[in-house]
Protein backbone atom coordinates (compact mmCIF):
# COMPACT_ATOMS: atom_id res chain seq x y z
CA UNK A 1 0.00 0.00 0.00
CA UNK A 2 1.03 3.62 -0.87
CA UNK A 3 1.91 6.19 1.80
CA UNK A 4 -1.09 7.91 0.44
CA UNK A 5 -3.71 5.57 0.68
CA UNK A 6 -2.10 4.26 3.53
CA UNK A 7 -2.71 8.20 4.79
CA UNK A 8 -5.99 8.32 3.76
CA UNK A 9 -7.13 5.09 5.24
CA UNK A 10 -5.84 5.56 8.89
CA UNK A 11 -7.66 8.79 8.77
CA UNK A 12 -10.79 7.51 7.26
CA UNK A 13 -10.43 4.85 10.54
CA UNK A 14 -9.76 7.54 12.69
CA UNK A 15 -12.93 9.82 11.98
CA UNK A 16 -15.53 7.03 11.83
CA UNK A 17 -15.04 4.86 14.67
CA UNK A 18 -18.01 2.06 14.91
CA UNK A 19 -18.59 2.63 10.94
CA UNK A 20 -17.70 -0.65 10.31
CA UNK A 21 -19.55 -1.27 6.86
CA UNK A 22 -18.01 2.02 5.39
CA UNK A 23 -14.89 1.37 6.38
CA UNK A 24 -14.80 -2.04 5.01
CA UNK A 25 -16.54 -0.34 1.48
CA UNK A 26 -14.06 2.43 1.34
CA UNK A 27 -10.97 -0.02 1.85
CA UNK A 28 -11.98 -2.22 -0.57
CA UNK A 29 -12.33 0.50 -3.12
CA UNK A 30 -9.07 2.94 -2.03
CA UNK A 31 -6.77 -0.47 -2.12
CA UNK A 32 -7.82 -1.35 -5.62
CA UNK A 33 -7.52 2.56 -6.85
CA UNK A 34 -3.64 2.75 -6.11
CA UNK A 35 -2.55 2.51 -9.78
CA UNK A 36 -4.77 4.83 -10.62
CA UNK A 37 -3.04 7.32 -8.49
CA UNK A 38 0.37 6.04 -9.60
CA UNK A 39 -0.73 7.21 -13.19
CA UNK A 40 -2.06 10.13 -12.10
CA UNK A 41 -0.17 12.18 -9.30
CA UNK A 42 -2.11 15.24 -9.95
CA UNK A 43 -4.89 13.99 -7.84
CA UNK A 44 -2.74 13.28 -4.55
CA UNK A 45 -1.73 17.03 -4.92
CA UNK A 46 -5.50 18.03 -5.84
CA UNK A 47 -6.53 15.70 -2.27
CA UNK A 48 -8.98 14.02 -4.80
CA UNK A 49 -8.66 11.08 -2.68
CA UNK A 50 -9.84 13.01 0.88
CA UNK A 51 -12.53 14.80 -0.99
CA UNK A 52 -14.07 11.44 -2.38
CA UNK A 53 -14.49 9.58 0.74
CA UNK A 54 -16.26 12.43 2.39
CA UNK A 55 -19.73 13.06 2.23
CA UNK A 56 -20.82 16.64 1.07
CA UNK A 57 -23.52 16.81 3.44
CA UNK A 58 -24.99 14.15 5.94
CA UNK A 59 -28.24 14.70 7.54
CA UNK A 60 -29.80 13.27 10.52
CA UNK A 61 -33.25 14.15 12.15
CA UNK A 62 -35.93 12.21 14.24
CA UNK A 63 -39.47 11.09 12.86
CA UNK A 64 -42.03 10.91 15.53
CA UNK A 65 -45.01 9.07 14.54
CA UNK A 66 -48.38 7.60 15.92
CA UNK A 67 -49.55 4.35 15.87
CA UNK A 68 -52.82 2.57 15.63
CA UNK A 69 -53.43 2.57 19.55
CA UNK A 70 -52.17 6.75 19.90
CA UNK A 71 -49.19 5.53 21.40
CA UNK A 72 -45.90 7.95 20.13
CA UNK A 73 -43.05 6.18 18.73
CA UNK A 74 -39.51 8.28 17.59
CA UNK A 75 -37.20 6.92 14.69
CA UNK A 76 -33.85 8.29 13.51
CA UNK A 77 -33.78 9.23 10.10
CA UNK A 78 -30.97 9.77 7.53
CA UNK A 79 -30.13 11.13 4.49
CA UNK A 80 -26.58 11.21 3.26
CA UNK A 81 -25.38 12.99 0.07
CA UNK A 82 -22.37 11.81 -1.06
CA UNK A 83 -21.05 13.07 -4.58
CA UNK A 84 -22.93 15.42 -6.89
CA UNK A 85 -20.26 15.98 -8.93
CA UNK A 86 -21.80 14.44 -12.40
CA UNK A 87 -25.31 15.02 -11.37
CA UNK A 88 -28.36 15.13 -8.67
CA UNK A 89 -27.80 12.84 -5.56
CA UNK A 90 -29.35 9.56 -6.38
CA UNK A 91 -30.00 6.83 -4.30
CA UNK A 92 -32.60 4.89 -2.20
CA UNK A 93 -34.15 4.70 1.31
CA UNK A 94 -34.02 1.82 3.39
CA UNK A 95 -36.44 0.74 6.26
CA UNK A 96 -34.63 -1.67 8.48
CA UNK A 97 -34.11 -1.53 12.23
CA UNK A 98 -30.58 -2.34 11.75
CA UNK A 99 -30.00 1.02 9.57
CA UNK A 100 -27.62 3.67 11.16
CA UNK A 101 -24.98 6.18 10.04
CA UNK A 102 -22.60 4.28 9.13
CA UNK A 103 -24.91 1.76 7.08
CA UNK A 104 -26.60 4.70 4.83
CA UNK A 105 -23.01 5.97 4.50
CA UNK A 106 -21.90 3.00 2.80
CA UNK A 107 -24.70 2.55 1.18
CA UNK A 108 -23.74 6.08 -0.79
CA UNK A 109 -19.83 5.54 -1.10
CA UNK A 110 -20.98 2.60 -3.61
CA UNK A 111 -24.06 4.50 -4.99
CA UNK A 112 -21.41 6.84 -6.32
CA UNK A 113 -19.54 4.25 -8.29
CA UNK A 114 -22.31 2.33 -8.95
CA UNK A 115 -24.32 5.62 -10.42
CA UNK A 116 -20.95 6.71 -12.34
CA UNK A 117 -21.04 3.06 -14.48
CA UNK A 118 -24.63 3.36 -15.13
CA UNK A 119 -22.93 6.11 -18.17
CA UNK A 120 -25.96 7.83 -16.81
CA UNK A 121 -25.57 12.14 -15.30
CA UNK A 122 -26.37 10.80 -11.15
CA UNK A 123 -24.58 11.29 -8.05
CA UNK A 124 -24.19 9.03 -4.69
CA UNK A 125 -26.47 9.24 -1.81
CA UNK A 126 -28.61 7.17 -0.09
CA UNK A 127 -31.13 7.37 3.25
CA UNK A 128 -33.85 5.55 5.29
CA UNK A 129 -34.56 4.71 9.06
CA UNK A 130 -34.50 2.14 11.86
CA UNK A 131 -38.42 1.86 11.14
CA UNK A 132 -39.23 -1.26 10.76
CA UNK A 133 -42.25 -1.83 8.34
CA UNK A 134 -43.12 -5.13 9.22
CA UNK A 135 -45.88 -5.62 11.11
CA UNK A 136 -47.31 -2.47 10.63
CA UNK A 137 -50.63 -1.43 9.50
CA UNK A 138 -51.16 0.51 6.17
CA UNK A 139 -52.23 3.69 8.39
CA UNK A 140 -49.15 3.21 10.48
CA UNK A 141 -46.66 3.55 7.20
CA UNK A 142 -48.22 6.22 5.87
CA UNK A 143 -47.92 8.21 9.15
CA UNK A 144 -44.15 7.30 9.55
CA UNK A 145 -43.69 8.20 5.83
CA UNK A 146 -45.56 11.64 6.10
CA UNK A 147 -43.67 12.43 9.16
CA UNK A 148 -40.36 11.48 7.14
CA UNK A 149 -40.88 13.20 4.63
CA UNK A 150 -41.69 16.18 6.40
CA UNK A 151 -38.29 16.82 6.98
CA UNK A 152 -36.57 15.20 4.39
CA UNK A 153 -38.20 17.29 1.56
CA UNK A 154 -36.00 20.29 2.51
CA UNK A 155 -33.28 18.59 1.19
CA UNK A 156 -34.48 16.53 -2.01
CA UNK A 157 -35.64 17.65 -5.70
CA UNK A 158 -35.89 16.29 -9.28
CA UNK A 159 -32.47 18.78 -10.26
CA UNK A 160 -31.38 18.23 -6.39
CA UNK A 161 -31.70 14.79 -5.09
CA UNK A 162 -33.76 11.98 -6.40
CA UNK A 163 -34.33 8.62 -3.47
CA UNK A 164 -35.88 5.56 -4.57
CA UNK A 165 -36.29 2.84 -2.87
CA UNK A 166 -34.45 0.18 -0.52
CA UNK A 167 -35.17 -2.62 1.86
CA UNK A 168 -38.61 -1.81 3.05
CA UNK A 169 -39.72 1.00 0.47
CA UNK A 170 -41.63 -0.51 -2.11
CA UNK A 171 -44.55 0.94 -3.93
CA UNK A 172 -46.82 1.36 -1.06
CA UNK A 173 -44.34 3.78 0.76
CA UNK A 174 -42.92 5.49 -1.96
CA UNK A 175 -46.75 6.76 -2.53
CA UNK A 176 -46.83 7.99 0.69
CA UNK A 177 -43.72 9.77 0.44
CA UNK A 178 -44.76 11.43 -2.63
CA UNK A 179 -48.02 12.43 -1.77
CA UNK A 180 -46.62 14.15 1.39
CA UNK A 181 -43.91 16.05 -0.55
CA UNK A 182 -46.66 17.01 -3.47
CA UNK A 183 -48.67 18.21 -0.25
CA UNK A 184 -45.79 20.46 1.17
CA UNK A 185 -44.90 21.60 -2.16
CA UNK A 186 -47.43 21.87 -4.45
CA UNK A 187 -44.87 20.39 -7.11
CA UNK A 188 -45.38 17.63 -9.46
CA UNK A 189 -42.08 16.61 -10.34
CA UNK A 190 -39.34 13.41 -10.88
CA UNK A 191 -38.48 13.99 -7.30
CA UNK A 192 -38.67 10.06 -5.98
CA UNK A 193 -38.67 7.31 -8.44
CA UNK A 194 -40.52 4.16 -7.90
CA UNK A 195 -43.43 5.35 -8.78
CA UNK A 196 -46.87 3.77 -9.21
CA UNK A 197 -47.74 4.18 -13.10
CA UNK A 198 -50.37 6.04 -12.44
CA UNK A 199 -48.07 9.25 -11.27
CA UNK A 200 -45.06 9.18 -13.23
CA UNK A 201 -43.62 5.42 -13.12
CA UNK A 202 -41.35 3.67 -15.17
CA UNK A 203 -42.27 0.16 -16.35
CA UNK A 204 -39.76 -2.23 -15.59
CA UNK A 205 -38.93 -0.66 -12.48
CA UNK A 206 -39.95 -3.35 -10.44
CA UNK A 207 -37.73 -5.73 -12.72
CA UNK A 208 -34.52 -3.63 -12.86
CA UNK A 209 -32.78 -4.66 -10.10
CA UNK A 210 -33.73 -8.65 -10.49
CA UNK A 211 -33.32 -8.52 -14.39
CA UNK A 212 -30.37 -6.52 -14.55
CA UNK A 213 -28.21 -8.31 -12.53
CA UNK A 214 -29.01 -11.45 -14.77
CA UNK A 215 -28.14 -9.42 -18.03
CA UNK A 216 -24.78 -8.57 -16.76
CA UNK A 217 -24.53 -11.99 -15.28
CA UNK A 218 -25.22 -13.56 -19.19
CA UNK A 219 -22.65 -10.90 -20.42
CA UNK A 220 -19.93 -12.15 -17.99
CA UNK A 221 -20.09 -15.68 -19.02
CA UNK A 222 -20.79 -15.39 -22.62
CA UNK A 223 -17.32 -13.45 -22.95
CA UNK A 224 -15.46 -15.76 -20.69
CA UNK A 225 -16.63 -18.31 -23.37
CA UNK A 226 -19.95 -20.24 -21.22
CA UNK A 227 -23.81 -19.81 -21.66
CA UNK A 228 -25.84 -18.85 -18.50
CA UNK A 229 -29.10 -21.54 -20.15
CA UNK A 230 -28.31 -24.71 -18.63
CA UNK A 231 -26.46 -23.35 -15.35
CA UNK A 232 -28.15 -24.38 -12.12
CA UNK A 233 -28.58 -20.82 -10.21
CA UNK A 234 -28.68 -20.96 -5.83
CA UNK A 235 -30.24 -17.70 -4.97
CA UNK A 236 -30.24 -15.51 -1.28
CA UNK A 237 -33.19 -13.43 -0.71
CA UNK A 238 -37.11 -13.85 -2.04
CA UNK A 239 -37.59 -9.89 -1.90
CA UNK A 240 -37.85 -7.76 -5.13
CA UNK A 241 -34.25 -7.96 -6.65
CA UNK A 242 -34.34 -12.40 -5.94
CA UNK A 243 -37.61 -12.38 -7.16
CA UNK A 244 -37.22 -10.92 -10.67
CA UNK A 245 -33.50 -12.23 -10.67
CA UNK A 246 -35.19 -15.80 -10.65
CA UNK A 247 -37.62 -14.88 -13.58
CA UNK A 248 -34.80 -13.54 -16.03
CA UNK A 249 -32.56 -16.49 -14.94
CA UNK A 250 -35.30 -18.81 -15.73
CA UNK A 251 -36.26 -16.93 -19.40
CA UNK A 252 -32.70 -17.57 -20.24
CA UNK A 253 -32.45 -21.35 -19.76
CA UNK A 254 -31.31 -21.44 -16.10
CA UNK A 255 -32.79 -23.44 -13.52
CA UNK A 256 -32.76 -21.92 -10.06
CA UNK A 257 -32.93 -24.78 -7.12
CA UNK A 258 -33.03 -22.52 -4.06
CA UNK A 259 -34.13 -19.10 -2.47
CA UNK A 260 -34.32 -18.24 1.41
CA UNK A 261 -35.61 -15.45 3.80
CA UNK A 262 -34.52 -14.12 7.32
CA UNK A 263 -35.96 -17.53 8.43
CA UNK A 264 -34.42 -20.31 6.06
CA UNK A 265 -33.97 -21.40 2.94
CA UNK A 266 -36.01 -24.01 0.25
CA UNK A 267 -33.85 -26.33 -1.74
CA UNK A 268 -36.40 -27.49 -4.73
CA UNK A 269 -34.46 -30.18 -7.19
CA UNK A 270 -36.96 -29.36 -9.57
CA UNK A 271 -36.47 -25.76 -9.86
CA UNK A 272 -38.20 -23.29 -7.49
CA UNK A 273 -42.03 -22.23 -8.90
CA UNK A 274 -41.51 -18.48 -9.07
CA UNK A 275 -45.61 -18.23 -9.18
CA UNK A 276 -45.31 -19.76 -5.48
CA UNK A 277 -42.90 -17.38 -4.47
CA UNK A 278 -44.66 -14.50 -5.70
CA UNK A 279 -47.93 -15.14 -4.32
CA UNK A 280 -46.14 -15.66 -0.86
CA UNK A 281 -43.64 -12.74 -0.63
CA UNK A 282 -45.93 -9.93 -2.85
CA UNK A 283 -49.14 -10.96 -1.94
CA UNK A 284 -49.30 -12.65 1.15
CA UNK A 285 -46.34 -11.47 3.01
CA UNK A 286 -45.51 -14.61 4.07
CA UNK A 287 -42.14 -16.83 5.58
CA UNK A 288 -40.53 -18.94 2.70
CA UNK A 289 -41.63 -21.99 4.56
CA UNK A 290 -44.86 -22.01 3.46
CA UNK A 291 -43.42 -23.01 -0.18
CA UNK A 292 -43.35 -26.37 1.27
CA UNK A 293 -47.25 -26.53 1.94
CA UNK A 294 -47.36 -25.87 -2.15
CA UNK A 295 -44.84 -28.40 -2.86
CA UNK A 296 -44.08 -30.68 -0.22
CA UNK A 297 -41.27 -32.42 -2.74
CA UNK A 298 -39.29 -29.37 -1.53
CA UNK A 299 -37.01 -29.34 1.58
CA UNK A 300 -37.07 -25.98 4.02
CA UNK A 301 -33.89 -25.43 6.31
CA UNK A 302 -33.85 -23.26 9.09
CA UNK A 303 -30.69 -20.98 8.95
CA UNK A 304 -30.68 -19.03 5.80
CA UNK A 305 -26.23 -19.03 5.20
CA UNK A 306 -26.54 -22.99 4.76
CA UNK A 307 -27.95 -21.71 1.22
CA UNK A 308 -24.52 -21.65 0.26
CA UNK A 309 -23.98 -25.43 0.84
CA UNK A 310 -26.23 -26.22 -2.06
CA UNK A 311 -24.36 -27.22 -5.28
CA UNK A 312 -24.62 -24.94 -8.05
CA UNK A 313 -23.03 -23.16 -11.15
CA UNK A 314 -24.16 -19.56 -10.17
CA UNK A 315 -24.72 -18.00 -7.13
CA UNK A 316 -27.04 -14.56 -6.54
CA UNK A 317 -26.73 -13.12 -2.88
CA UNK A 318 -29.78 -10.75 -3.02
CA UNK A 319 -30.24 -10.22 0.46
CA UNK A 320 -28.10 -8.15 2.25
CA UNK A 321 -24.45 -6.82 3.65
CA UNK A 322 -22.06 -9.52 4.30
CA UNK A 323 -24.42 -12.15 4.02
CA UNK A 324 -21.50 -14.56 2.01
CA UNK A 325 -18.21 -15.21 3.86
CA UNK A 326 -14.92 -17.03 3.49
CA UNK A 327 -16.44 -20.44 5.01
CA UNK A 328 -19.58 -20.31 2.62
CA UNK A 329 -17.30 -19.07 -0.01
CA UNK A 330 -14.94 -22.03 0.10
CA UNK A 331 -18.12 -24.40 0.27
CA UNK A 332 -19.36 -22.49 -3.48
CA UNK A 333 -15.46 -23.24 -5.27
CA UNK A 334 -15.59 -26.64 -3.72
CA UNK A 335 -18.92 -27.37 -5.00
CA UNK A 336 -18.21 -26.21 -8.75
CA UNK A 337 -19.81 -23.02 -8.32
CA UNK A 338 -18.28 -20.90 -11.71
CA UNK A 339 -19.85 -17.56 -11.19
CA UNK A 340 -21.22 -15.30 -8.34
CA UNK A 341 -23.35 -11.83 -8.96
CA UNK A 342 -24.36 -10.02 -6.21
CA UNK A 343 -27.31 -8.88 -6.03
CA UNK A 344 -27.54 -7.15 -2.81
CA UNK A 345 -24.88 -4.28 -1.89
CA UNK A 346 -21.86 -5.68 -0.55
CA UNK A 347 -22.98 -9.33 0.03
CA UNK A 348 -19.95 -10.67 0.31
CA UNK A 349 -17.35 -9.92 2.84
CA UNK A 350 -13.68 -9.03 1.64
CA UNK A 351 -12.75 -12.23 2.32
CA UNK A 352 -15.44 -13.80 1.03
CA UNK A 353 -14.34 -12.32 -2.43
CA UNK A 354 -10.66 -13.09 -2.27
CA UNK A 355 -11.30 -16.69 -2.07
CA UNK A 356 -13.48 -15.94 -4.76
CA UNK A 357 -10.72 -14.33 -6.95
CA UNK A 358 -8.00 -16.74 -5.90
CA UNK A 359 -9.96 -19.61 -7.47
CA UNK A 360 -10.92 -18.53 -10.73
CA UNK A 361 -14.79 -18.34 -10.05
CA UNK A 362 -16.11 -15.26 -12.27
CA UNK A 363 -16.93 -12.29 -9.56
CA UNK A 364 -19.40 -9.39 -10.02
CA UNK A 365 -19.33 -7.41 -8.03
CA UNK A 366 -22.53 -4.97 -6.55
CA UNK A 367 -21.65 -1.81 -7.47
CA UNK A 368 -22.07 -3.18 -11.26
CA UNK A 369 -24.10 -6.25 -11.11
CA UNK A 370 -27.07 -4.40 -8.97
CA UNK A 371 -26.85 -1.24 -10.88
CA UNK A 372 -29.77 -1.85 -12.98
CA UNK A 373 -32.24 -0.35 -10.06
CA UNK A 374 -30.74 2.95 -10.73
CA UNK A 375 -30.08 2.83 -13.91
CA UNK A 376 -34.20 2.25 -15.11
CA UNK A 377 -34.51 4.85 -11.68
CA UNK A 378 -32.52 7.47 -14.00
CA UNK A 379 -34.61 6.62 -17.20
CA UNK A 380 -37.96 7.33 -14.87
CA UNK A 381 -36.22 10.65 -14.33
CA UNK A 382 -35.80 10.92 -18.15
CA UNK A 383 -39.63 9.86 -19.08
CA UNK A 384 -40.49 12.32 -16.02
CA UNK A 385 -38.70 15.50 -17.95
CA UNK A 386 -40.33 14.62 -20.90
CA UNK A 387 -43.82 14.14 -19.55
CA UNK A 388 -43.58 11.04 -21.63
CA UNK A 389 -43.37 6.96 -21.19
CA UNK A 390 -41.90 4.18 -23.00
CA UNK A 391 -42.93 1.06 -23.60
CA UNK A 392 -41.71 -1.81 -21.32
CA UNK A 393 -40.06 -3.22 -24.49
CA UNK A 394 -37.85 0.13 -24.95
CA UNK A 395 -36.73 0.51 -21.08
CA UNK A 396 -36.08 -3.42 -21.00
CA UNK A 397 -33.67 -2.91 -24.23
CA UNK A 398 -32.24 -0.03 -22.76
CA UNK A 399 -31.48 -1.70 -19.48
CA UNK A 400 -29.98 -4.30 -21.08
CA UNK A 401 -27.74 -2.37 -22.78
CA UNK A 402 -26.82 -0.56 -20.25
CA UNK A 403 -26.07 -3.80 -18.12
CA UNK A 404 -23.66 -4.51 -21.14
CA UNK A 405 -21.80 -1.71 -21.15
CA UNK A 406 -21.13 -1.69 -17.71
CA UNK A 407 -19.34 -5.36 -18.18
CA UNK A 408 -17.48 -4.09 -20.72
CA UNK A 409 -16.26 -0.93 -18.85
CA UNK A 410 -14.97 -3.09 -16.07
CA UNK A 411 -13.96 -5.79 -18.35
CA UNK A 412 -11.56 -3.07 -20.18
CA UNK A 413 -10.72 -1.25 -17.04
CA UNK A 414 -9.51 -4.88 -15.82
CA UNK A 415 -7.29 -5.53 -18.28
CA UNK A 416 -5.70 -1.97 -18.75
CA UNK A 417 -4.53 -1.80 -15.29
CA UNK A 418 -3.35 -5.54 -15.75
CA UNK A 419 -5.80 -7.37 -13.98
CA UNK A 420 -7.52 -9.13 -16.34
CA UNK A 421 -10.73 -10.92 -14.95
CA UNK A 422 -10.59 -9.06 -11.26
CA UNK A 423 -13.95 -7.24 -12.07
CA UNK A 424 -13.82 -5.79 -8.18
CA UNK A 425 -10.83 -3.79 -9.31
CA UNK A 426 -12.08 -3.04 -12.69
CA UNK A 427 -15.66 -1.82 -11.46
CA UNK A 428 -14.11 0.71 -8.71
CA UNK A 429 -11.47 1.59 -11.25
CA UNK A 430 -13.94 2.32 -14.16
CA UNK A 431 -16.69 3.71 -11.91
CA UNK A 432 -13.86 6.16 -10.48
CA UNK A 433 -12.42 7.65 -13.13
CA UNK A 434 -15.49 9.64 -14.27
CA UNK A 435 -15.93 10.70 -10.63
CA UNK A 436 -12.38 11.88 -10.57
CA UNK A 437 -12.43 13.73 -14.24
CA UNK A 438 -15.21 15.67 -12.98
CA UNK A 439 -14.02 16.43 -9.62
CA UNK A 440 -10.70 17.43 -11.09
CA UNK A 441 -12.26 19.70 -13.74
CA UNK A 442 -14.57 21.68 -11.43
CA UNK A 443 -12.21 22.43 -9.18
CA UNK A 444 -11.60 22.46 -5.18
CA UNK A 445 -15.45 22.10 -3.94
Amino acid sequence: MSKYTEKVLAKLRAKNPCEDEFIQAATEVIESLEPVFERNPEYEKAGLLERFIEPERVLSFRVPWVDDTGNVHVNRGFRVQFNSVIGPYKGGLRLHPSVNQGIIKFLGFEQILKNSLTGLPIGGGKGGSDFDPKGKSDNEVMRFCQSFMTELFKYIGAYVDVPAGDIGVGGREIGYLYGQYRRLTNVNSGVLTGKGLSYGGSLVRTEATGYGLVYLMAEMLKVNGKEIEGKKVVISGSGNVAIYAHEKATQLGAKVVAMSDSSGYIYDEAGIDLSTIKQLKEVERKRIVEYTKYHPEAKFVEGCNGVWHIPCDVALPCATQNELDEASAKVLVKNGCIAVGEGANMPTTLEGTNVFLENGVLFAPGKAANAGGVAVSALEMTQNSMRYSWTFAEVDNRLKRIMHTIFNQIDEAAKEYGVEGNYVVGANIAGFKKVAGAMMAQGIV
